[in-house]
């Protein structure tokens, strides 16, 4: 009898445990629960995390990811509007933000995935065939601005760049907005789509290279050009200013010297009216030094008016 009333008390303790087990569950912080009673949704998602409860044995817990998720297309490729066939690599960002038509449409992430591929595959396509390619290669026209700074000569060097009107940023916004509604059917909420790689395909990837290497080739001998007519410019007025500080300061110079001289004879002048016979002196002076050069042998009489001035005492 004791057997049997220890065998009972278990087994009323392993179905209270059971009971209790069956009738909690936890919600981490990055999850949201919706409550399921025979297939059916019971009452609203839980949101919030912590310990909770449910009826056991007949509820059960369906858990969905409250972070943000990501979704990596796989290459395709894409006809341009100007006939150019490209791959298109594309990702997207994305969050559950009602579970409960979550688990009515789609259920499961894996199949989420697949439906949110399929939308943006296809707004991928449309949105990027009504555009040239180099709408989805640059955002800006900054390289044109940049020439356009350099003179004259813009004009000949940025006609043979394609200005775009939209840029690869806006074409994914175009993409994350045309397939917004669709998805938000699922109870998705799409943050955004990234164009993350483009590429041409194989057969002419090498011919479009070499192609796009000549055309940047002459557009760099035309601002190479550019360039050094800047360089002839700026050494022409260079060289104009050089003249024009020459010929001031010679100008300055002569004037200088003018006053100078005038100077000097006005100086000599006085000399020579306060005292003549200095003044013939020192010119005769003058040329001795001119006439004789060193060690010359003169034989002149005594009597030469040449040297009287070193005949004298």
């Amino acid at each position: 009898m004791k057997n049997i009333k220890g065998g009972t008390i278990f087994a009323i303790i392993f179905a209270l445990v059971l009971v209790l087990r069956g009738s909690v569950y936890t919600v981490g912080e990055w999850q949201q629960a919706i409550i399921t009673q025979f297939g059916k949704i019971v009452g609203e998602p839980v949101t919030r995390p912590g310990l909770h409860f449910k009826l056991p044995l007949v509820q059960d817990v369906r858990y969905f990811e409250k972070r943000m998720l990501n979704w990596d297309g796989n290459p395709d490729k894409v006809p341009t509007r100007d006939k150019k066939f490209i791959i298109v690599d594309t990702s997207a960002r994305w969050l559950i933000n009602d579970p409960v038509k979550f688990l009515q449409t789609v259920q499961n992430e894996e199949r989420a995935l697949l439906r949110i591929g399929n939308i943006l595959d296809s707004k991928t396509k449309n949105i990027i065939s009504k555009y040239n390619l180099v709408e989805t290669v640059r955002n800006t026209n900054e390289i044109i601005v940049e020439i356009e700074k350099m003179g004259k000569e813009d004009d000949k060097i940025t006609g043979e760049i394609a200005k775009i009107k939209v840029g690869r940023e806006n074409l994914a916004k175009q993409i994350t907005e045309a397939s917004t509604p669709e998805i938000q059917t699922f109870g998705i909420k799409l943050i955004d789509v990234l164009i993350t790689r483009i590429a041409y395909e194989k057969s002419v990837e090498a011919k479009v290279f070499e192609r796009m290497i000549s055309e940047r080739k002459r557009i760099a001998e035309k601002i190479r050009s550019v360039g050094k007519g800047e360089e002839a410019k700026i050494q022409g007025k260079l060289n104009l200013d050089l003249k024009k500080i020459q010929s001031e300061a010679y100008r300055q110079s002569q004037q200088l010297k003018g006053v100078g001289e005038a100077e000097s004879i006005k100086i000599y002048a006085g000399a020579m009216r306060l005292d003549p016979s200095f003044y013939e002196f020192n010119r005769t002076m003058d040329a001795y030094r001119e006439t004789i050069p060193g060690r010359t042998r003169l034989i002149l009489g005594t009597s030469n008016q040449f040297l009287k001035f070193l005949g004298k005492n």
